[in-house]
């Protein structure tokens, strides 16, 4: 695994994706990191499926791909896993990622990320999603099929299962917590360029976060300062 992810990483280069590649499938906050972690710590990905707003599959999982390398660098000392928190609100079979989509997202994250994947809940998904969960569950190993929990607002146990990963004030209201959080695309696309210069610095591409902190003559928005270089990558 170790080997193909190097070949992987080598010929996709996850690490060197930059916001401004990726920033039109974030329009409309169908995946995005949440200002919040969750009880242990760790990073948190919101991911909302009725949100598709593009076509190409190819964007999609780089976007996603470039999301995961983010939610990881933003990991606290000692907290190696992130937590997905899935809305179905709106979703149906016509808003759906394509099977093949969904068989290389999940073939990305368990073969290139690990144990990665702490916990993924599932919100509220219409009854519908079953014939798409039919599909899609054989593609998960037993390791990941275990992290997948479903959770349905009436169903007492499976919303306390959730509470218990989750601080209720900081749990947007979406997944019945009492967090009015709104996605803001241009808010959340500074933080990411923030993040991008982070990043280059963390991976030694010092030219490149020189270039994402000074773009151009004609850019009024405010710079940001590159941190010192850090001389160890992220552990895979």
């Amino acid at each position: 695994m170790l080997e193909e992810t190097l070949k992987w990483r080598s010929a996709y280069k996850p690490e060197e994706i930059c916001w401004d590649e990726v920033a039109v499938e974030g329009e409309t906050g169908k995946v995005y990191r949440a200002s919040f972690h969750d009880r242990e710590g760790r990073s948190v990905l919101i991911l909302r499926p009725a949100m598709q707003n593009t076509a190409s599959l190819d964007n999609n999982i780089r976007h996603l791909v470039y999301l995961i390398e983010n939610a990881i660098l933003n990991l606290p000392e000692g907290q190696e896993q992130m937590s997905w928190l899935i809305d179905f609100t709106g979703w149906s079979l016509g808003t759906s990622v394509p099977v093949k989509s969904a068989k290389d997202t999940i073939n990305i994250l368990q073969n290139h990320y690990p144990e990665r994947l702490a916990i993924a809940f599932l919100y509220n998904p219409p009854r519908i999603f079953e014939a798409f969960w039919k599909i899609v569950k054989y593609f998960l190993d037993a390791k990941t099929f275990q992290k997948v929990k479903f959770v349905y607002p009436k169903n007492k146990d499976s919303v306390e299962l959730m509470r218990s990963f989750f601080d209720e004030e900081n749990l947007p209201t979406e997944f019945g917590g009492k967090a009015n959080l709104k996605y803001d695309h241009e808010e959340f696309s500074r933080l990411m360029a923030q993040d991008d210069v982070k990043a280059a610095n963390l991976w030694g591409f010092n030219q490149k976060a020189e270039k994402i902190s000074h773009p151009s003559a004609k850019h009024t928005g405010a710079e940001v300062a590159p941190e010192p270089t850090v001389v160890a990558p992220p552990a895979s």
